[in-house]
């Protein structure tokens, strides 16, 4: 099985990750020539992800802790820390909305640089990162890419979208505008090309061939974010990079969709993690109505839509980054790692 499941493995990222790579490439393309996008057309990738990957990704937090080390009792165990912690984050949107948009800034940012670690360790067969303090950095690195490349290159967008989310708790559009001055832009700016060029260099020393897939991807990145307008880039990205690493991730877990893979039977791997994501992502809907409905604000338009949706994630993933953080240490990302 072991030999099966590496063929597997790195037959799976072939087929699945190459076309994204190419996608991404041409969008960032296009826009570099000239392409535009409306504002409703912008929010149709990241409406799209309610149903097609993003939302469901996380949907199968249970089949991650059965593989973690968490508890025998896998479902409970994570309905657990759904209930507490999502819920305990969603009244702090009530309470806090600036501080809770801020740390969910922050969270995402580690949690989709946690997942393209993550990728890099099972590509190199765990050489890259090679010590805690490398994985710090590409953590850094590959959150930091969506999260503040478009605060650089579209202040005015990244603003409006916090607007949106904070306004839905009555919150002014203005709390926290020096974050989008031109001294607070060439600052993060200045921060983020010192990180990308210390993250770079320290991987050149560790594995040459995983250092150019990680350049590669990260100049990438830098282009798809530093030229494609936030709301249309993070949909894209949300969706075909970060959500789809994170599908392939749990459906190696599965031994019977290793084996359907094997066989080259994909649509029963992918039948699998639609059963198995479907209860989860129905409550998630059943969530986001009651955000909908919760708010002071009621959402209106795609902008409110939006909005709640960024609420719904926010809320769901700070058990969702728990649950993963534990499947990154059984599975020896980090723990395995000396600094």
């Amino acid at each position: 099985m072991a030999v099966s499941e590496t063929a597997v493995r790195k037959r799976t990222v072939e087929v699945l990750f190459g076309p994204v790579w190419l996608v991404l490439a041409a969008v960032a393309g296009a826009f570099a020539l000239g392409a535009q996008v409306s504002p409703t057309l912008a929010a149709v990738p990241l409406v799209a992800s309610v149903l097609v990957l993003g939302l469901p990704h996380g949907a199968t937090d249970h089949v991650v802790a059965a593989h973690s080390g968490l508890s025998q009792r896998a479902y409970r165990f994570v309905a657990a820390v759904y209930l507490v912690l999502g819920g305990a984050y969603l009244v702090a949107w009530f309470l806090a909305p600036v501080a809770s948009f801020v740390f969910f800034i922050a969270l995402t940012l580690a949690h989709w640089g946690q997942g393209d670690c993550y990728v890099l360790s099972e590509r190199s067969d765990g050489r890259y990162p090679a010590s805690r303090g490398h994985a710090a950095l590409l953590v850094a690195t590959r959150g930091s890419l969506p999260m503040l490349v478009p605060l650089v290159a579209f202040p005015g967008i990244y603003e409006r979208v916090f607007a949106w989310t904070v306004g839905l708790y009555g919150v002014g559009p203005n709390a926290v505008a020096w974050a989008f001055t031109p001294t607070a832009r060439t600052v993060v700016a200045g921060a983020l090309a010192v990180l990308f060029a210390t993250t770079l260099a320290v991987g050149y020393r560790v594995d040459s061939e995983t250092w150019r897939l990680d350049a590669a991807e990260t100049g990438l990145l830098v282009a798809f974010f530093g030229l494609v307008p936030p709301l249309f880039a993070i949909g894209l990205y949300f969706t075909l990079w970060h959500s789809l690493r994170h599908v392939v991730r749990t459906v190696l877990l599965d031994e019977p969709s290793v084996d359907a893979l094997a066989r080259g039977d994909r649509l029963t791997a992918a039948l699998r993690y639609v059963r198995d994501a479907a209860p989860n992502t129905v409550g998630a809907l059943a969530v986001l109505a009651a955000v909908w409905v919760a708010v002071p604000r009621t959402p209106a338009g795609v902008e409110g839509a939006v909005a709640a949706y960024l609420v719904l994630l926010a809320v769901l993933t700070l058990p969702h980054f728990l649950v993963v953080s534990a499947l990154d240490r059984a599975q020896g990302v980090w723990s395995a790692r000396e600094s």
